[in-house]
């Protein structure tokens, strides 16, 4: 009997040795990848529209410092779309630079999906847009997403402070009437006739400007000198007319001031060329909105 076990674990190992050799169990090939479903690739980290963030707003999106947030509490940012880099972009060593065609692109995105997702064109309101692209490291890594956010200022007529926002702002200019929206405003001037403040009012208030609409200052330099600020007063006075009905002619520029705000240097560099555009009424009391009321409204004062 030793000597029968001896030879039956010789051929055991001769087995286990050369498993090909002496065949296998029914069902059972000798791959050890047998039945297995091949792994999907490697995937980073992505982030999701809709959402809301405490964050400040931020260029650069590390995932170290990415937290969504239920949008009913207080929040900082809000997602409304997220978007990818195409070709040639995408196949730069680094995220595109601040102007380059690439960070012009996501934003000319952006500002479209702010508006789809706002209901409403977003520059009519106490809104900020913003990019946010991978970090370096995420890059690296094969990230090339970019997220469009919108944030709500305080008021946009002095690059107000960010607020902290309790409620999603997905179609919240869908029915034109959200308080974010830009109407009436109490201006005052400093000595060296400069905006010194401009709190928003409600129309039924005493006020002096009011807003008209958004002239797109497209092909311009952004304004750095009495020169450029006149041509962009004369496209503002054009909405002007069409806002109060009233001639646009010579006699306009004696009818009434205009306040004129485009965005930044920096988004001005990304191709954001929308200006604010308001009447104004230095020493006016008015206290109700001028939109539609004609010449009798906003008679010749200075001639």
């Amino acid at each position: 009997m030793g000597h029968r076990a001896g030879i039956r674990l010789g051929i055991m190992a001769a087995c286990l040795t050369l498993l090909t050799a002496c065949g296998m169990p029914g069902g059972v090939d000798g791959d050890l990848t047998n039945g297995w479903s091949a792994m999907e690739p490697a995937t980073g980290f992505e982030p999701t529209a809709g959402t809301c963030h405490g964050a400040n707003f931020d260029p650069i999106g590390p995932r170290a410092t990415y937290e969504e947030i239920d949008c009913k509490l207080r929040h900082r940012t809000e997602t409304v779309y997220v978007g990818t880099y195409d070709s040639p972009v995408a196949e730069a060593d680094e995220p595109p630079a601040d102007g380059s065609a690439g960070a012009k692109a996501a934003y000319r995105v952006c500002d479209e999906q702010a508006t789809t997702y706002l209901g409403g064109q977003w520059r009519t309101a106490r809104i900020w847009i913003g990019v946010t692209h991978p970090s370096k490291a995420a890059w690296s890594g094969g990230a090339r997403w970019f997220r469009c956010e919108a944030l709500e200022l305080s008021s946009v007529e002095d690059d107000g402070a960010v607020v902290q926002r309790v409620g999603t702002l997905q179609n919240v200019l869908a029915d034109g009437s959200s308080d974010l929206l830009l109407g009436c405003y109490a201006v005052a001037m400093d000595s060296s006739g400069a905006i010194a403040n401009m709190p928003g009012v409600a129309c039924s208030a005493k006020h002096n400007a009011e807003f008209v609409g958004i002239w797109y200052a497209k092909n311009l330099d952004y304004p750095k000198d009495d020169k450029g600020w006149r041509t962009f007063h004369d496209g503002c006075r054009t909405l002007v007319a069409s806002y109060v009905n009233v001639p646009n002619d010579k006699d306009l520029q004696y009818r009434t001031g205009v306040i004129s705000l485009p965005g930044s240097s920096d988004v001005w560099a990304l191709g954001d060329y929308g200006v604010r555009c308001y009447l104004w009424l230095d020493g006016a009391d008015l206290t109700s909105t001028l939109k539609g009321k004609g010449a009798k409204s906003l008679p010749i004062q200075y001639k």
